[in-house]
């Protein structure tokens, strides 16, 4: 289990005083835990997957803000904790391998248009989950079904 994975990497950080991983850490098993308490569940590796992605995307848009702000510190501390949350994704999925996928979600749930689009993104959102850009996924399906 990746949430079991995230436990053991903060015990090896505490031990390695290694301060910048270790605080990462405990943000990724704090935003897992108020998930569990506001939701009264266990969370499975999926749902864990997407509490990374979001923390992700929300550095990806904070580096944005302090370059264009010129505090360039603060973006490549922001830039580490990305590349430490990255560590727990799966491989990322290539562009040949989104379009193969979104070709036949497509053809699987016999999508005809854009009132289609919620069955399509339903279909592929498990299967790409922390393997894709969830957004660049969308933004191919409206093409796809709206062409």
């Amino acid at each position: 289990m990746l949430k079991q994975r995230i436990q053991d990497d903060v015990k090896a950080a505490m031990k390695a005083k290694d301060k910048e991983r270790l605080g990462t850490l405990r943000l990724i098993t704090a935003a897992i835990k108020q998930r569990e308490v506001d939701e009264r569940t266990e969370l499975d590796d999926s749902q864990v997957l997407a509490i990374l992605d979001k923390m992700i995307k929300q550095r990806r848009d904070s580096v944005e803000q302090y370059e264009s702000a010129g505090r360039q510190e603060l973006a490549d501390q922001e830039k580490s904790e990305i590349a430490i949350i990255e560590d727990y994704l799966p491989a990322g999925l290539s562009d040949e391998e989104v379009a193969s996928m979104i070709e036949s979600a497509i053809q699987e749930v016999g999508a005809a248009g854009m009132q289609d689009m919620g069955k399509v993104m339903g279909k592929l959102k498990p299967e790409m989950q922390g393997r894709a850009d969830m957004g660049k996924v969308s933004g191919l399906v409206k093409q796809k079904l709206a062409g």
